[in-house]
């Protein structure tokens, strides 16, 4: 698909270019990252420019709505064959929510440097903010409608499609309470993950290049069979696939780019303006395509991450011993000797691994209903 294509490749070609600009302007500024206390092998990293989710944001930004705009006068003279794909509902949905997180996540980190600490916001103003945000884009995606009057979400539980688990099984009303919740649970959870998973130099930043790319994938597939172009019992009902596909190009090819510079060692760091809206972009590509307990599988590597430190607190109220030597995980294998070079190539093959199950879970479930 061009608009794919296109959309990933600018998008790569702005953070790549445009992230050098944003790193002088932060340095200039003093705007640099506080490391905790506890953390004395990473206080190398204390002053390093943050907030990179900035030019992520701006990049997904403009590879979106550029390759919309470099496809209109293809589209009118008719001289290259592509797809009609005006800008959807469900996209513009999935760009409130990274925009709206890297709003709160903006406001976390920017508190951090004007305290100097290495804590931000407290824990209700970054869930008062998560929650304010998803609501909105949970109201928009079950309540409005698209020119085929179809909605980007349903109220149904998905795995790799609807299951037969529906919210509305209550009535309307109800239905709506449980969708709002529901979408909290996995838009904090996932904004959550990828937050507590960036603890080393490109480590969120890569494992959510191989996230996106799946979802790409996902969608260009969902288009591709859907019940419009594809009529069968193994058709995809989502509304505006393709779009989805685009969108998801666009953050897979921004956070391409940024790692070319986050990589270890990174001259720049997301921050919690990159990886909050990074999480809840996720959250909303799984949400809006339909699989969203897919998630979890392919974001694997968030949820192994988050598990660690669940599993650590709980562990040592119930013992007052620590499972983990510290948690995060990787921050367990940084103490027991392995390079943070090592950690991260290695957790990138555990997320690639769970990309490539969750990428044959969904194409086995399709050729089941073949």
């Amino acid at each position: 698909m061009v608009n794919v294509m296109l959309a990933g490749g600018i998008s790569t070609a702005v953070a790549l270019l445009g992230t050098p600009f944003l790193i002088r302007f932060l340095v200039r500024r003093r705007y640099g990252q506080f490391i905790r206390d506890d953390l004395t092998h990473h206080h190398v990293k204390r002053g390093k420019p943050t907030m990179g989710g900035l030019v992520i944001i701006a990049a997904t930004i403009v590879g979106y709505l550029g390759s919309h705009a470099l496809l209109l006068p293809l589209r009118a003279t008719g001289v290259v064959e592509v797809a009609p794909n005006p800008l959807s509902l469900g996209a513009l949905l999935v760009l409130f929510l990274l925009v709206g997180l890297g709003v709160v996540g903006f406001l976390d980190d920017y508190t951090k440097i004007r305290k100097e600490r290495s804590l931000g916001l407290t824990s209700r103003q970054k869930l008062a903010g998560q929650t304010l945000v998803t609501v909105l884009f949970a109201l928009a995606a079950l309540l409005a409608t698209d020119a085929q009057g179809r909605s980007p979400a349903s109220t149904a539980v998905s795995l790799a499609r609807d299951t037969g688990l529906d919210l509305a099984f209550a009535g309307p009303a109800v239905a709506l309470v449980l969708f709002l919740v529901w979408a909290n649970v996995l838009i904090t959870g996932a904004s959550n993950g990828v937050n507590i998973t960036d603890g080393l130099d490109g480590l969120a930043t890569g494992a959510s290049v191989m996230v996106f790319g799946a979802y790409t994938m996902i969608s260009m597939w969902q288009f591709s069979q859907s019940c419009q172009n594809a009529a069968g019992p193994g058709c995809y009902t989502v509304a505006g696939a393709l779009d989805l596909a685009v969108v998801s190009a666009a953050i897979a090819g921004a956070c391409l780019g940024f790692l070319w510079w986050n990589a270890s060692p990174a001259k720049i760091i997301m921050g919690d303006t990159g990886s909050l809206s990074l999480g809840a972009a996720l959250a909303g590509m799984a949400i809006l395509t339909q699989t969203q307990l897919l998630l979890v599988l392919l974001g694997g590597l968030f949820v192994i991450v988050t598990a660690s430190v669940i599993i650590q607190v709980v562990g040592f109220k119930l013992t007052r011993k620590r499972v983990f030597r510290m948690a995060p995980l990787h921050h367990h294998f940084e103490l027991i000797g392995w390079s943070e070079v090592t950690i991260v190539t290695r957790f990138w093959i555990v997320s690639g691994i769970c990309v490539a199950a969750g990428l044959a879970l969904f194409y086995g479930e399709w050729a089941a209903h073949r």
